[in-house]
């Protein structure tokens, strides 16, 4: 968009001479003013025109640390990309990522490679602690660093590709299969032969499913060294200079080197635990319970609006998360028999088959060959059988609610008793009879009709309500109809 100053003439005003001449004496004073100002600015006020300092040799080097410490997902990719982003805005010496992971989903670690290649810091990819593991994706992560090593007692590999469709895994025919494995070596020799580590030896990982200890991944040429802490990787590390990935060789300065540490996010933070099975899990059940409670008792609001939120929440989680749908449909199975169990008599038979049902959904929710994880047994017995309690008390709640007798509306008159105040007598009307009067009923008078001349002052029990008026009988004689339906057999 592009600014048009007005024309010189239409902004013209005549001034007088005393006028022109303090004008042209102010001009002449701001002028050389308004050009120091410029020049002040010009060389302080833009950022991108002062340049950077030059580091002192004195300066200690800067190390920034992240963690892999769960499976490999897209929550755990955005904090490795945002922190390898962040020591290249820095200027860090180093990155070093500590890796301890069963794998995750291909598309996170390709993410992650892909920004590791394409780092400007160098970048070292650890396996640590002791029993750490770098499995299946993190295999590929390890292979891509700049420097991989492994701590003892470490191993990593079994990087085999595997197709899953709820959790479970799926059994292809031989073409799809190489199809699979071709393509998965393919993307690992295209990145680890330039890395300089033995692709022959990285391709059975992932061909025949082998995995390597630290001590056989260095002999056979897959990662760099062996440390047994930071301070020792650094030790080692220390003067080395690596190739990296476009060719450039960088020597590496890390004598008593600053260590910064950069965890998630809040954010980050919060969308892992989501992610977790076991707080999957509680969301989904209170997801599922917060809205069955608004649909059974309307008007509450806060059921309904936990529940969405919890639900929407367990929705994201299972697009990341390998759900299982048969542990999914046990769970709803589980609801159902929950419900019948208010409304049928079966001595706790439906409800403790809800509960069975509900447990062993959980157990199957989460499926995944790459790890063990899934809902451990506290948190699903701790959700079941608050659920089960809950979802039978109000259904039959409900269901009590039915038989209640309204108490809204001309209906909740019917049964009550009132006192003639003005006697129900004959009135003959257009060839027929009728017995009118006028009643009291809760402090107020109504117009009664009755089958009967009732006196004044009698008590007299409403049967019908028909807009202002109220059809009665005598409450005596409601009584003993009343009697003669319970009374003992034979009584007439």
């Amino acid at each position: 968009m592009s600014l048009r100053c007005a024309p010189a003439r239409a902004l013209a005003v005549p001034l007088a001479p005393q006028a022109s001449s303090v004008l042209i004496r102010s001009v002449h004073f701001l002028f050389p003013l308004v050009l120091a100002l410029t020049w002040v600015l010009a060389l302080h006020g833009s950022p991108q025109i002062k340049p950077a300092p030059a580091p002192t040799a004195a300066a200690p080097s800067r190390v920034f640390e992240l963690r892999i410490g769960d499976e490999i997902e897209p929550i755990m990719a955005e904090y490795l990309n945002g922190g390898i982003s962040e020591a290249a805005r820095q200027h860090a010496s180093l990155i070093l990522i500590t890796m301890d992971t069963p794998g995750g989903l291909g598309s996170s670690m390709e993410e992650i490679i892909q920004h590791i290649l394409a780092s400007p810091v160098p970048v070292v990819v650890y396996v640590s602690p002791t029993g750490a593991r770098g499995a299946s994706a993190g295999f590929f992560i390890l292979l891509s660093a700049d420097v991989a090593a492994m701590a003892p007692g470490t191993h990593a590999g079994a990087a085999s590709p595997l197709l899953e469709i709820g959790g479970v895994p799926l059994n292809v025919d031989d073409t799809l299969k190489k199809k699979i494995l071709n393509d998965a070596t393919a993307f690992l020799r295209s990145y680890s032969g330039k890395r300089g580590r033995n692709v022959a030896v990285a391709e059975t990982a992932v061909t025949d499913g082998k995995a390597f200890t630290e001590t056989e991944a260095l002999d056979q040429k897959l990662i760099d060294l062996v440390a047994s802490s930071p301070a020792d990787l650094f030790s080692k590390l220390n003067g080395q200079t690596i190739k990296r990935f476009d060719g450039s060789s960088t020597r590496l300065d890390l004598n008593d080197p600053q260590v910064v540490t950069l965890e998630m996010s809040a954010r980050e933070r919060f969308l892992s635990r989501i992610v977790q099975p076991d707080a999957f899990f509680i969301l989904l059940i209170a997801g599922a319970l917060g809205l069955y409670v608004e649909f059974t008792h309307p008007g509450m609001i806060a059921p309904g609006v936990i529940g969405a939120i919890a639900l929407v929440l367990a929705l994201f989680a299972m697009h990341i998360l390998p759900v299982n749908f048969a542990g999914l449909l046990l769970i709803v199975v589980a609801l159902g028999l929950f419900i019948l169990e208010a409304k049928y008599t079966s001595h706790g038979v439906l409800a403790a088959g809800g509960i069975v049902a509900m447990l062993l959904g959980a157990f199957m929710l989460i499926r995944s060959p790459l790890t063990g994880a899934g809902v451990s047994f506290g948190v699903a017995l701790g959700v079941t059988l608050p659920c089960a309690a809950v979802t039978v008390f109000l259904m039959r709640l409900v269901l009590r609610s039915r038989s209640w007798k309204q108490s809204t509306g001309s209906e909740q008159l019917v049964g009550a008793e009132a006192e003639v105040t003005e006697a129900i007598a004959p009135v003959t009307g257009e060839g027929a009879v009728s017995f009118q009067g006028m009643v009291r009923m809760r402090g107020e008078l109504w117009r009664a009709v009755a089958s009967v001349a009732i006196p004044a002052g009698a008590q007299v029990r409403v049967v019908r309500v028909s807009g202002l008026t109220v059809h009665v009988t005598p409450a005596q004689v409601s009584a003993n109809t009343a009697q003669q339906k319970v009374g003992p057999i034979g009584t007439a």
